[in-house]
This record gives C-alpha cells, structure tokens and sequence, in this order.
C-alpha cells in the first residue's frame, strides 16, 4: 500500500473508531487518578510498614509487636463476645525476609482446635467462625532459621465492622474509590478494545471500497 493510498484511506475512515479509542484511554487515565487518590498521601517509605496502620480502625486488636528466636514460642490470645460471626485474624511479619516461617495453632479455653496454619509470606490473613463468645488461644512458633518479629491483628465479624458500614471511615474512603477505580480501569480497557476493533474494520472497508472505484 502506498504512502499516498495510505493517507487517503485515513482521511476518509469514519472518526468513530479514533473517538472510542480516546474515551477509553480518558477512562484509564481516570482510573488511574482516582486510585492515586484513594492512598494516604503520609504513608510512610518503609519496609516495616503496617497494615493496621495504612488501614487505620479496621481492625479491634492489634498487638504489640513480638520477637521470637527459632524453635520458640508465643501465646496470645483474643475473645470474642458475639455468636456465629467469623473472626478475620492476620499476622504481619515485621522486615520480612526469605525464610521466615510461623506455625499457627489455635484452640479455645476447653482445648477445642480451631486449627494449625504455617505462615511462610510476610502478610497472612484467615477466617474462622466461632459458634458461640468463646476465648481463642494463639500458640505461635518460629519454625524458621531467624529471628522472627510480627504483630498479630484481630476483627470480629469483620462485614458488619463499622470500619466498612461506615461511609466516613478511613477503610470506607479508601477502598471505594479503589472500587470505583477498578471498574473505570475494565471500562477503560473494553472501550479502547472495541475502538482499535472500529478502527481496523473502517479502515479494511474503506480500502475495498478504494479497489471498486
């Protein structure tokens, strides 16, 4: 195809195809901003970062922060006060490194388990459901070859927290409009999707409309 065919097949394709590609590059670059804003602009640039801080009030304990050398153990233990709810928990290590490893058992007052988990990442969250207020007991074990510092986070029936009920909560605010983000970013992609797909069809169409003159 020649230069000057090329430009007259440009000149004359229908516009819509550039026009749907540019809303959805719009959409993106929405996205893109909303999502910018939605992160605290005072977070902190380091490794040992929280989570219970960059999500502030999600959570209705967190502990201290524990340091253990391998082949020890911690107990921790965390109560709860509502019936047939879940218990989100979650332990952060602190500085993680490759080979860091935590051992996981937990059981209640009465010697009931509520199962073990091996934790080998430096964030790991579970839920369990308890049946009635009960009291659960967190036996903790470095089974890694170094010193291992976390600090373990608890919530209660975490989907009727008000952390996420209320609009005005710092979690609210920052994950609805990562929500929001989300669907612009898909929206923003399907709509670019289907104007490359225009483009190309006018552009074949107008080529063969060329070859019949």
């Amino acid at each position: 195809m020649s230069y000057q065919c090329l430009k007259y097949l440009i000149f004359k394709m229908n516009k819509r195809g550039p026009l749907i590609s540019f809303a959805g590059s719009f959409l993106i670059m929405i996205s893109f901003i909303v999502a910018v804003s939605a992160v605290p602009t005072e977070v902190p640039n380091s490794e040992s970062l929280l989570i219970s801080s960059l999500f502030e009030g999600m959570f209705d304990d967190v502990s201290e922060p524990f340091k253990i050398m391998p082949g020890n153990v911690v107990y921790t233990s965390f109560s709860t006060f509502i019936s047939d709810v879940p218990v989100l928990w979650g332990i952060q290590i602190i500085d993680y490194q490759n080979g860091d490893e935590l051992s996981i058992a937990i059981s209640n007052i009465f010697g009931d388990s509520y199962g073990e988990y091996v934790q080998s990442d430096s964030v790991y969250f579970e839920t369990i459901f308890v049946e009635q207020s009960d009291t659960l007991n967190f036996e903790i074990e470095n089974i890694g070859s170094t010193d291992v510092e976390f600090v373990i986070m608890f919530t209660e029936d975490p989907e009727n927290s008000a952390s996420f009920t209320n609009p005005n909560s710092p979690i609210a605010e920052m994950v609805v409009p990562l929500i929001v983000s989300g669907i612009l970013l898909i929206v923003g992609i399907i709509t670019m999707i289907i104007g490359i797909i225009t483009i190309l069809i006018d552009l074949k169409n107008n080529f063969e409309n060329k070859r019949n003159f």
